[in-house]
């Protein structure tokens, strides 16, 4: 596993990292995703496509979740160069959140402006059913950590970078005019980010929902700060795998999960398409 013990050494990784990667781009991309669980299907939609593997990447952490492949795809997807991050890192990997945010700071080395970050998660929002498509307006960090720690990197972003405006708006309201003409049912909602990689009890998912989210996973609050920290224009959005009920809890396994997921991912796809397209 690699660590970083300084911020000059973190930045000359990203750097060598996004050079290797520009020498086997065709096109500066401007657009990235990052993708979670059990997703795949949206890198079957590129034109003209091109991958590697995290591990062919220099100084790249690997994937070690299940389902989530590790592996950089990138090519034409809705007429935008775009980079697609299948399979993310967590910190409850054993990674720190500057190794969970690597594909971040390598997609603003390379001139990305715009980020899509996909999960799946958790409803906490007693109205939302398992498939439901959730876009992500606010978020919560409950990790305990926070990807800005340490010495800040002044070519990169502010001290004290501002949040009041994480996901951007003018995105927020093109992923519901979009799903709107595709009659595609959107939520929104505020996403709450664990560690993990247990799993919520019943009393930890009444807290959540009273401190004000709509749904709980372990991923993208640390990708979104970052973003931010890089001025990135972000958008979200949550694919509801299962809904806790605190009076009602039952067993969640992974495997209900991924399959959950996979029902909804042909919608995912179509609005995430769709977003560039109409971008």
């Amino acid at each position: 596993m690699i660590n970083y013990t300084s911020s000059i050494e973190y930045r000359q990784y990203i750097e060598e990292c996004a050079r290797f990667l520009e020498s086997e781009l065709p096109l500066r991309p401007e657009w990235g995703i990052i993708s979670g669980t059990g997703q795949s299907l949206l890198a079957t939609r590129l034109e003209a496509p091109g991958e590697r593997l995290y591990h062919e990447l220099p100084h790249f952490p690997r994937a070690t979740s299940p389902s989530h492949e590790g592996r950089l795809h990138w090519g034409r997807l809705g007429g935008k160069e775009t980079l697609i991050f299948q399979g993310r890192f967590h910190a409850y990997e054993g990674y720190s959140l500057k190794q969970v945010t690597m594909p971040v700071r390598v997609m603003a080395a390379l001139g990305v402006k715009y980020l899509l970050i996909t999960n799946a998660a958790g409803g906490l929002n007693p109205l939302f059913r398992s498939g439901d498509l959730m876009l992500i307006c606010d978020h919560i960090n409950l990790i305990g950590d926070n990807p800005l720690v340490g010495e800040n990197i002044d070519a990169w972003g502010p001290r004290f970078p501002d949040m009041s405006q994480v996901y951007d708006r003018g995105l927020m309201e093109l992923a519901e005019a979009t799903a709107l003409r595709r009659g595609l049912a959107l939520r929104k909602g505020v996403y709450v980010a664990v560690k993990g990689p247990s799993l919520e009890t019943p009393a930890e998912t009444r807290f959540l929902r009273l401190i004000g989210a709509d749904a709980v996973g372990m991923s993208t609050v640390p990708e979104a700060i970052a973003a931010a920290h890089a001025g990135l224009k972000t958008a979200g959005i949550s694919v509801i795998s299962n809904v806790n009920l605190p009076d009602a809890m039952v067993p969640i396994a992974l495997e209900d999960i991924i399959a959950t997921v996979a029902r909804a991912e042909a919608r995912l796809v179509e609005l995430l398409e769709g977003i560039l397209k109409e971008a």
